[in-house]
């Protein structure tokens, strides 16, 4: 049984009736659709132990009200919020709130700026911290393991200048990190200086933990409704337990068409391309997810972000006139007679008549679409999701779509989608170099 979605997912220009060879054949889709079945049926009957407590955890709110606390607090007595962490342990919660509301209502206008820092640039801290006031301004510290090096590093930096700025006694109030219980780095670190320690969730790894707390507080933080975002995605999870076959499924079928298409007609570049501009972090997420799930054993596909309409012109010569290696994802909105008009009195140049009395949102319309068709007519395959509006709940809905189509993908190339064999190699090499330097 097909559930009601809050988007809907188009991926008729994927197949080969529709757009001729570049497309994927409906013979090796009908097999591929079976085997993703099987892959739905393993979900739904908990067969993916590692899936299960992502499951559980959308489908619960008990620790909201904890992190609404911690919240509440940061709200009322900082100004700047410092987000330290990189990866999976970053990229969730600058998704999530770039959605946060526009600070106009008294109830949100005290809330504090959030200050996502990936990297460890030293000149990008030494900028940041010229614009703040260490009395107004507070620390989040997450790294599933409790040992990330970039992590750990930025921790002791902004540790040791907090405590000159602010003292021995006082610094600590401005710190709360997030690791796994145990024998952890930052754990450890954190007690012994009188610093809050929220769990990691153990069983859910960095880069699907955007609706866990590591994502959830800098959301809530910035004032957006945890329970909506949990609900939203918990919709994707019943469509997966309440379907027994993977073409009610959206994300099993985009899991199809990805792997369908590498496969059988040498795609291998996924393209997603969002319409709207508060989803552009969240295709960096996307990014990340992908790639580190599924590059294993000479598999996977390279994932690529983009922002319509910007990366029209960027970009699109490449995907329109290049290599055809490329299998897009085109998010949009409905976007007719939103944004301010364009009134005619300002447009006497008959070149620009097109625009007069039109809106900004009209002309975004436009270019969603004419991107679509223009696509097509390329013979690219191109699928769409199309939202009502993005709110909470369709955020969380997009991230758990993404989060299945790659676990999915993953059963279907039979990759482990939850480990990263590779990346563990450069960080060994990483800690080596910094032992054989020497210390001035």
């Amino acid at each position: 049984m097909a559930l009601e979605l809050s988007y809907k997912h188009n991926f008729e220009f994927c197949l080969a009736d529709s757009i001729g060879n570049s497309g994927l054949a409906s013979a090796k889709f009908e097999k591929l659709m079976e085997c993703a079945t099987e892959s739905i049926n393993k979900l739904a009957d908990k067969s993916y132990s590692d899936t299960q407590s992502l499951f559980g955890l959308v489908r619960t709110c008990e620790d909201l009200e904890t992190l609404e606390t911690i919240a509440e607090q940061y709200c009322e007595f900082f100004d700047h919020v410092i987000v330290l962490g990189t990866g999976g342990s970053s990229l969730g919660g600058q998704a999530l709130t770039a959605l946060a509301p526009i600070p106009r209502p008294k109830e949100v206008a005290a809330r504090p700026t959030l200050h996502f820092m990936a990297n460890i640039d030293p000149d990008s801290f030494e900028r940041l911290f010229q614009k703040i006031e260490a009395e107004r301004t507070g620390f989040l510290v997450i790294s599933k393991s409790g040992s990330t090096a970039e992590t750990m590093a930025q921790f002791i930096y902004c540790m040791d200048v907090f405590r000159k700025h602010l003292g021995q006694d006082k610094f600590a109030n401005h710190f709360t990190s997030i690791t796994e219980p145990g024998h952890r780095p930052l754990r450890e670190m954190s007690e012994t200086h009188g610093i809050t320690v929220i769990d990691h969730h153990p069983a859910i790894g960095g880069r699907y933990s955007a609706l866990s707390a590591t994502g959830m507080l800098p959301a809530m933080i910035a004032g957006l409704d945890g329970e909506a975002l949990r609900s939203g995605a918990a919709s994707l999870v019943d469509s997966i337990t309440n379907s027994g076959s993977a073409r009610d499924v959206a994300p099993a079928v985009g899991a199809v068409l990805a792997v369908g298409l590498a496969q059988y007609n040498g795609i291998t570049a996924s393209v997603l391309m969002p319409y709207l501009d508060r989803l552009e972090i969240f295709g960096k997420w996307y990014r990340q997810l992908w790639a580190e799930s599924l590059g294993k054993d000479g598999k996977g596909t390279t994932p690529i972000d983009a922002l319509g309409t910007v990366d029209q012109h960027s970009q699109l010569q490449l995907y329109l006139d290049g290599p055809k290696d490329k299998f897009f994802t085109l998010i949009i909105s409905e976007m007719i007679q939103k944004g301010g008009l364009l009134p005619k009195d300002l447009i006497n140049l008959p070149e620009l008549a097109y625009l007069a009395g039109r809106s900004v949102g009209d002309l975004m319309a436009a270019e969603q679409q004419a991107t679509i068709e223009t696509l097509v007519a390329h013979n690219c395959p191109t699928r769409v999701l199309e939202i009502r509006h993005l709110d909470e709940y369709t955020l969380g809905a997009l991230m758990m779509h993404f989060m299945l189509e790659t676990i999915i993908a993953a059963d279907l190339m039979d990759v482990n989608p939850f480990n990263q064999p590779a990346v563990e190699e450069g960080k060994v090499l990483v800690r080596k170099m910094m032992n054989e330097r020497n210390v001035t």
